[in-house]
């Protein structure tokens, strides 16, 4: 992977963690929090769109499966925590 393919990486998982914080209700997580959250919901994101067999190509499929990956992934954090 190079340079350019890791800043992409930690841009995309910057506004996926971003947006999945605004949109569960929570806030932003901080800089840090926010790519954490969204490269491990890229993650969670693209292995559960291949089992679907949703395709997600570009920048933009991209981050729709990142997003739903850290949402997927606060929701759990909340429950674990709520137990």
């Amino acid at each position: 992977m190079t340079v350019t393919g890791v800043i992409i990486f930690l841009l995309i998982g910057a506004v996926a963690g971003w947006l999945a914080g605004q949109i569960m209700r929570g806030g932003g997580f901080g800089l840090i929090g926010d790519i954490v959250v969204g490269v491990i919901g890229s993650l969670i994101g693209g292995w559960l769109f291949g089992l679907l067999g949703i395709a997600s190509g570009g920048l933009i499929g991209s981050i729709i499966a990142a997003v739903v990956g850290a949402i997927i992934l606060i929701a759990i954090v909340r429950l674990i925590k709520r137990a």
